[in-house]
């Protein structure tokens, strides 16, 4: 479905472009393609270079730089992990008697 359409626009757009270079001849058309080629051409290397000069400089802020965070000893993680957390729990309410 959607090949069929670009296929359509391709189709519709060759068409356009052969109804405008028709009535011109061939120097002309020559003259036409060498200029859209130094034109394009010219364009993308000046994107090219544009975008090369620009890396990096983020107009004018510095990077920022984020401290990592220092680790806990194990020990200290174990006691803030909810499933030992909650493991805990379990042992303290099951070696618990009603009598007591």
């Amino acid at each position: 479905m959607i090949r069929k359409i670009i296929q359509n626009i391709n189709e519709w757009l060759e068409d356009r472009i052969r109804h405008l270079v028709r009535p011109l001849s061939p120097g002309a058309r020559v003259i036409l393609i060498v200029t859209m080629l130094v034109l394009f051409g010219g364009l993308s290397i000046y994107m090219t270079v544009s975008s090369i000069y620009n890396f990096g400089k983020d107009k004018g802020r510095k990077m920022e730089i984020k401290r990592m965070e220092i680790l806990k000893p194990e020990s200290e993680q174990e006691k803030r992990d909810s499933t030992n957390y909650q493991l805990q729990l379990n042992e303290f309410e099951y070696g618990r008697t009603e009598n007591q």
